[in-house]
């Protein structure tokens, strides 16, 4: 075997040029593949992060008739007294925070425009909370003895026009069915980087959004987040009650779960016709490499080499342009990767409902990644590599003898 490398080795340097551009074509298509999956994979983990973080946490739990799509503020569809189920919950040692959170439609009025929002009433002194507290960009976050104030997003501001300091009107419904208007002061406004998310959400202090929402005592979910996201089965055990429900963020995230296995599937296929294509270059060069060593496999031929022996060189200068391919193509792949994790690509705003999307795509990538497309670029070009070597192995050595004169 070492002497069948050693040959082939010799064999390809007859023409470095044109082995040289074999692998890099490989590599090229390698690294293009590891930054793809790369930014596959971080998009994805930002995306459930961030739906964990900003919208349903690892888990929630409901009354038994809560709908979250009809954002009801029926009492029956409400858990009482959150607070104290909130401290029983956190009490848990998996429990990171567990914090109540109201829910209710409004309009947002400054002079003509006027912004359909979400209005989300919160415990400010909850760690859940840290995103929006981190992210106030202007002026200053909530305090839970708050009456007349809110927090916006920076997407909201600027679409209105709107400062820290403004003033503002607020059209929420009630759980009797009416509007509740009020005159509320800008305390501050916060970027999560998610400008959809932005765009839509206004917190103002638990207590003041069950005043307003006459849901006195009552809160739309308990708000869970835990140390550990493998620790979500056995707080579900836990807190298993016929009096709530209670929802795991896969439940809650199925349409970012249901997408992340979708694109699973189909980024091996695409991974396969990627290489395929680039493995063609390598096989061009060993069917060129066939026809211009025609005499000489005639020879070898004509001097007891038998057609095993030949496919299996033709092999091991598949593999030695392979493994060049390979390393080039992780070394160029690594640097495309190391930016991307760093720097991103910025892509805007997609305005995308239900999947939170960063205005920029961030690359992360697991060895698990690296193996398998090692592994698969090793095996398609070989599987391409055995044309030429039937071909070469196929020849007859009297033809070969006098087609290489």
């Amino acid at each position: 075997m070492l002497h069948l490398l050693r040959m082939a080795y010799r064999n390809l340097g007859r023409n470095r040029r044109r082995s040289l551009f074999s692998a890099l074509a490989l590599g090229l298509g390698l690294a293009l593949l590891l930054l793809m999956a790369s930014v596959v994979r971080g998009e994805y983990r930002d995306a459930m992060l961030a739906s964990i973080t900003l919208q349903t946490g690892h888990l929630q739990v409901r009354a038994q008739s809560y709908d979250e799509d009809k954002t009801s503020l029926a009492w029956e569809d409400l858990v009482e007294n959150p607070e104290r189920i909130a401290t029983q919950i956190a009490s848990l040692p998996p429990v990171k925070a567990a914090t109540p959170r109201l829910f209710a439609s409004g309009i947002l009025v400054k002079g003509d425009e006027t912004a359909g929002v979400r209005i989300i009433g919160i415990d400010p002194l909850s760690e859940a909370n840290a995103p929006y507290r981190e992210g106030v960009i202007e002026g200053e976050f909530l305090t839970p003895e708050d009456r007349e104030g809110i927090l916006i997003g920076h997407s909201l501001a600027s679409k209105l026009n709107l400062k820290a300091g403004d003033q503002v009107h607020l059209m929420v419904n009630t759980s009797d069915g009416e509007v509740n208007e009020q005159l509320f002061t800008l305390r501050g406004i916060y970027a999560t980087q998610f400008p959809s998310y932005d765009e839509v959400h206004v917190f103002m202090p638990l207590a003041k959004a069950q005043a307003i929402t006459l849901t006195e005592n009552h809160a739309s979910i308990i708000f869970v987040l835990l140390h550990d996201q493998e620790q979500t089965q056995a707080v579900v055990d836990a807190l298993q009650t016929s009096q709530y429900q209670v929802k795991t963020w896969e439940e809650m995230n199925l349409l970012l779960v249901q997408t992340e296995q979708f694109s699973r599937a189909y980024m091996v296929l695409f991974y396969l016709i990627v290489l395929a294509i680039t493995a063609t270059v390598i096989v061009n060069t060993l069917v060129m490499a066939v026809f211009e060593r025609t005499r000489e496999i005639g020879i070898l031929s004509a001097l007891g080499m038998r057609g095993t022996r030949v496919i299996a060189l033709f092999f091991a200068e598949s593999s030695l342009l392979t493994l060049g391919g390979i390393v080039l193509g992780l070394v160029i792949g690594g640097i495309a990767v190391a930016y991307a994790a760093k720097y991103g690509f910025y892509i805007g705003d997609f305005g995308t409902t239900g999947i939170l999307i960063r205005e920029r795509l961030y690359g992360y990538l697991i060895p698990s990644d690296v193996i398998t497309l090692t592994i698969i670029a090793f095996i398609v070009t070989l599987l391409g590599s055995l044309y030429p070597a039937l071909l070469a192995a196929r020849l007859d050595p009297v033809e070969a003898l006098r087609g290489g004169k």
